[in-house]
C-alpha cells in the first residue's frame, strides 16, 4: 500500500485539469501509431509525444524483450530480476506517453530474450527465431489494427542486431498480417488480417556514443513537425519525451533537452493508401478523424458520424467548462452508437475496432468531467493463496451515481462490500489453487484493466451510462505460501583445501509453523539441520565443477522473493528457485592481499572477494579520504566514478597509492561515468566509443594471453585457456583505445571477422605501484558462477 508521501506525490503529479486535457486529446483522431523496438528505452519518445499530445493519436510501443541482458546503473539487479525492473519502467514510461504497451517476449526463459549485445540481425533472428517473433508480431497487428507502423532503428551494420532484428521481421510482419492464408490459428482465435497503411523507416542516423551506423539514413520523404507545444502544459514534446525516457532511470535515461528536438524525419517504405507517396502530413490518405471515418460508409451511418464529429469538437471546445464537455461527450457517444447498429456488416472490419475505442475515451472524458475521481488500493497488496485481501477505493464525488465493483483476471471471489466514512471495500479470496502474479505481463494498457485485480466503475449521467477500468495505486501480488532465503545461496571451495563442513542459515518469510525447509543432498553430503538452518557436511575429496543441493519446502521447490523497489516504479519483486550452489574450483589466493573495495552499487564483486576468503573492507567516503597505505590492493566497481562523488574527489589520493607502491584495479566504466580520460586514471586511458566498436559480444570468442610471464597472468593462477570457458554473454566492453606508453595490454581478443581488440585488460607500473584496468565483463561471469573468473579476480587482487 502507497505510503502517505507517495500518496501526496501522485495528486501532485495528476492535477485534474491536465487529466481532463489529456482524455479530451484523445478525441482529435481515430489514428494508431505503432512503435517498434527491441529493449525498454528504445520507443522513440519524443515524437511519440508529439504524435499522441500534438495530434491526440493513439500511441503503442511494441517491445520484443524485457531488457533483462542489459546493465542496471541503478541497483544490483540483473538478468531475470533486471527484466522484472525494467518492464515496469517500462509501464511507468508508457504511461506518461499516454501509451500502450505490448510485449512480444515472456521473460529470460522465453527464447525472445534479451541475451546482451549482439553486433547481427541474422545471429538474433537465429537465437530468437526469426518466424517466431514475425507470428508475434502480425499477431500484435491484428490484435492493435495501427494504421502506422515505424521502427525506431534501421536494419544496417554497425547497429545493435536485436535493433536490426526487430526492424526487419516488423516490416516483413507488414504483408503477412493482410494475408489471411497466414498463420490460421488467429483466425481460429478471432483475429482479423489486418492491413497496414503505412511502415515507415526512420531517417535519422541511429549511430553515437553507442553505434555506428556503417551506411547513412534513408532519405527523409516526410519530416514530422511539433504542432508548437503542449497545450495542457506548455512543455515541449520532446521534454515530455524525456520526462518518459527517465522512467528509463537503470538504464541513465532521461536528459535535458536546452534546444529540444522539434522535427523527427522519416521515410514512407511501404504505403497501402490509395495517395501518393508525396505527403506532407503523416496522416495523409488516412481517415483521422471520426468525422472522416464517414466518407468510408453509407449515407445513413456517415449522417450519423459526421454530427459525431461536430459535438467532439465541441466538447474539446468547451474546456474547462465541464458540464458543457459532459453534454457534448454523451450526445457525441450516442451518435456514435447509433452509427454503429446502422452499419452494413461489411463495412465494419475497417471502422468498428476505432469506433469502439473512441467510446471507450468518451466514457473516460465523461467521467473525468463528472468531476469522479475513483482510487482503489489493496491491503495488504502481497497476498498468498488461500488468504484474503481487503481491496478499498476512495471517490471525490459520491453524490453521482457511481457504482464501483472488482474485477479480476483471474478466479478471485469477492465478498460483499462494506464501507467506512468515504472510503468503501471488497473483501477478495484468494483460491488455494491462484496462479502466482507474473512479472512479466504480456501487455500494459493506458485505460486501465492491468495487473491481477482491478476496480470497474460506472457512472450514470443524464440517463448516459459510462463504463472505465482503474488500476490499483499499487498492484495487488499473489505470492508463495512461503518463500526462503538461504544464506549464503553460494559457497566456494578451493580444491587446494580440506572441505569442512559450514554453516547455511534458512531464513523463511511466510507460515512457518508447518513449514519443513530441506536441501536434496547428492550422495555422499551430509545434511545436519540445526536451528534456523543447516550444517552441511561436502565428502573430503570434491572433483571441481558446480552442485545444487536443491532447497525444499513441505516437499515442494523453494522459492526465494527478492524485492525491487524504487521510487520511481515503486514496489515489485523477482521471484526465483531458492537452491545452495556449491562451486568447487581451483584458485589460489595471493599472498598478503589486503583490499579495500569501492562499490558503486551496480556489482557483486566485494561479495565475491569475501567468499573467496580474501581480507576485504569496503571503503566509504571518509575511508577513502583516510590512511589508504593499510592496503594492498584497491578495487574500483563498474560504473562507480560516475554514482560516487567522493571517488572522484579521492582520485589524487589514490594516483599517490598507486605511486607508493599500492595496486588499483578499476572495473569497466563507459566513458560516461565520470571518466575523465587524463584525470581519473594515474595514466590517460581513452574508453572507445562508439561502444559497439570496442566490446567483444562472442562469449566463445578466442582469447590470446600477451603476456602470459606478467605477474597478473602468471600467479598464483596460471590463466589459460581452460579460464575462457563456459562465459556467459559477452567477453568485455567499453575497451580502452588509447593508453599511456605506461601501461602494457595482456590480452588479446575480438568477434570474428574483426580485428583484434587489445584494450580488454591493461596493466601499468607507475612509480612503485601498478595500475590495472579491466574491461572484461568479469562481474557477470561471477555472477555465473564461472570458474575461470575467481581464478583472474584471485590474480588481480594481488600485491603491487
Amino acid at each position: 500500500m502507497l505510503r502517505d508521501h507517495e500518496r501526496i506525490a501522485r495528486e501532485m503529479a495528476d492535477p485534474a485539469l491536465v487529466r481532463l486535457h489529456r482524455k479530451l486529446e484523445r478525441l482529435s483522431s481515430v489514428l494508431t501509431v505503432m512503435n517498434t523496438g527491441a529493449h525498454p528505452d528504445d520507443e522513440a519518445s519524443g515524437m511519440l509525444a508529439a504524435l499522441r499530445f500534438g495530434l491526440g493519436m493513439r500511441v503503442v510501443i511494441a517491445c520484443s524483450t524485457r531488457g533483462e541482458g542489459g546493465q542496471n546503473a541503478i541497483g544490483l539487479e540483473r538478468g531475470a530480476a533486471l527484466g522484472v525492473l525494467r518492464t515496469r519502467e517500462m509501464e511507468e514510461a508508457a504511461r506518461r506517453l499516454d501509451a500502450d504497451v505490448v510485449w512480444l517476449g515472456h521473460g529470460p526463459d522465453d527464447p525472445v530474450h534479451d541475451f546482451g549485445f549482439s553486433k547481427n540481425g541474422d545471429d538474433t533472428l537465429g537465437r530468437w527465431g526469426e518466424d517466431r517473433i514475425v507470428e508475434r508480431l502480425v499477431r500484435a497487428y491484428r490484435e492493435e489494427r495501427q494504421d502506422i507502423v515505424i521502427p525506431t532503428f534501421l536494419d544496417v551494420p554497425g547497429q545493435h542486431g536485436h535493433h536490426r532484428a526487430m526492424t526487419r521481421a516488423a516490416e516483413r510482419a507488414v504483408a503477412l498480417a493482410a494475408d489471411p492464408k497466414a498463420f490460421p490459428e488467429h483466425l481460429e482465435a478471432g483475429l482479423r488480417p489486418w492491413q497496414v497503411s503505412k511502415f515507415y523507416l526512420p531517417a535519422w542516423s541511429g549511430g553515437g556514443s553507442t553505434y555506428d551506423d556503417e551506411v547513412p539514413p534513408p532519405v527523409a520523404t516526410l519530416v514530422v513537425h511539433a504542432p508548437g507545444d503542449d497545450v495542457a502544459t506548455g512543455a515541449p514534446f520532446a521534454h515530455i519525451g524525456e520526462w518518459s525516457r527517465a522512467a528509463h532511470l537503470s538504464q541513465g535515461m532521461g536528459h535535458w533537452q536546452e534546444d529540444p528536438v522539434r522535427s523527427w524525419p522519416l521515410h514512407l517504405l511501404l504505403n497501402a493508401t490509395a495517395a501518393q507517396n508525396e505527403e506532407s502530413d503523416i496522416r495523409d490518405g488516412l481517415p483521422a478523424t471520426v468525422g472522416e471515418l464517414s466518407t468510408l460508409l453509407p449515407e445513413e451511418p456517415a449522417r450519423h458520424l459526421a454530427a459525431a464529429q461536430r459535438l467532439l469538437e465541441q466538447a474539446r471546445a468547451a474546456f474547462p467548462d465541464r458540464a458543457s464537455i459532459r453534454n457534448a461527450a454523451i450526445a457525441a457517444a450516442k451518435s456514435i452508437v447509433t452509427a454503429l447498429a446502422s452499419c452494413p456488416h461489411e463495412y465494419l472490419d475497417e471502422v468498428e475496432h476505432k469506433l469502439k475505442r473512441k467510446l471507450s475515451e468518451i466514457d473516460d472524458v465523461v467521467i473525468e468531467a463528472s468531476g469522479v475521481h475513483v482510487r482503489g488500493w489493496a491491503d495488504p497488496h502481497v497476498v498468498k493463496p488461500g488468504r484474503r485481501a481487503m481491496v478499498h477505493y476512495a471517490l471525490t464525488r459520491p453524490d453521482v451515481a457511481v457504482s464501483v465493483a472488482p474485477a479480476s483476471v483471474k478466479n478471485i471471489g469477492e465478498a460483499a462490500p462494506s464501507s467506512d466514512g468515504n472510503t468503501r471495500a471488497f473483501e477478495i479470496a484468494v483460491p488455494a489453487g491462484a496462479p502466482l502474479t507474473t512479472a512479466y505481463p504480456a501487455r500494459f494498457r493506458v485505460l486501465g484493466g492491468n495487473g491481477d485485480i482491478h476496480l470497474s466503475a460506472m457512472v450514470e449521467v443524464d440517463g448516459y451510462r459510462a463504463c472505465r477500468l482503474i488500476d490499483l495505486d499499487e498492484p495487488m501480488r499473489i505470492v508463495p505460501g512461503q518463500s526462503i532465503v538461504l544464506d549464503p545461496d553460494t559457497v566456494l571451495l578451493p580444491t587446494s583445501r580440506t572441505h569442512e563442513p559450514f554453516f547455511i542459515r534458512s531464513l523463511i518469510d511466510g507460515d512457518a509453523s508447518n513449514a519443513g525447509i530441506d536441501l536434496v543432498t547428492p550422495a555422499g553430503w551430509a545434511l545436519d539441520p540445526r536451528d534456523n538452518g543447516f550444517r552441511v557436511s561436502p565428502p573430503t575429496h570434491l572433483k571441481s565443477g558446480l552442485y545444487r543441493l536443491e532447497g525444499r519446502v513441505n516437499g515442494h521447490p523453494a522459492y526465494r522473493s527478492t524485492p525491487i523497489a524504487y521510487p520511481h516504479i515503486g514496489r515489485t519483486a523477482h521471484l526465483s528457485r531458492e537452491d545452495l550452489k556449491v562451486l568447487v574450483l581451483d584458485v589460489q589466493l595471493p599472498t598478503g592481499a589486503k583490499i579495500g573495495y569501492v562499490g558503486g552499487g551496480n556489482d557483486q564483486i566485494g561479495t565475491w572477494l569475501v567468499r573467496l576468503g580474501f581480507d576485504v573492507t569496503d571503503l566509504d567516503g571518509v575511508d577513502l579520504q583516510g590512511d589508504l597505505s593499510r592496503f594492498t590492493t584497491i578495487m574500483v566497481g563498474i560504473f562507480a566514478f560516475g554514482t560516487r562523488p567522493d571517488l572522484a574527489e579521492a582520485c589524487p589520493r589514490l594516483h599517490r597509492f598507486v605511486s607508493e607502491g599500492g595496486h588499483v584495479v578499476t572495473f569497466y566504466h563507459r566513458p560516461t561515468d565520470g571518466w575523465d580520460p587524463g584525470l581519473t586514471p594515474p595514466r590517460p586511458i581513452t574508453i572507445g566509443a562508439p561502444s559497439l566498436r570496442w566490446r567483444v559480444t562472442d562469449p566463445r570468442a578466442t582469447v590470446k594471453v600477451l603476456g602470459e610471464d606478467h605477474p597478473l597472468m602468471a600467479g598464483p593462477n596460471p590463466i589459460g585457456p581452460d579460464d575462457w570457458e563456459g562465459w556467459d554473454k559477452e567477453r568485455g566492453l567499453y575497451f580502452a583505445s588509447v593508453w599511456d606508453e605506461a601501461y602494457e595490454p595482456l590480452l588479446s581478443m575480438s568477434d570474428p571477422g574483426e580485428k583484434p581488440l587489445l584494450g580488454g585488460l591493461i596493466s601499468g607500473t607507475i612509480g612503485h605501484g601498478r595500475h590495472t584496468h579491466v574491461s572484461l565483463a568479469l562481474h557477470h561471469q561471477l555472477d555465473r558462477l564461472v570458474p575461470g573468473a575467481f581464478r583472474i579476480l584471485a590474480n588481480l587482487a594481488q600485491p603491487a
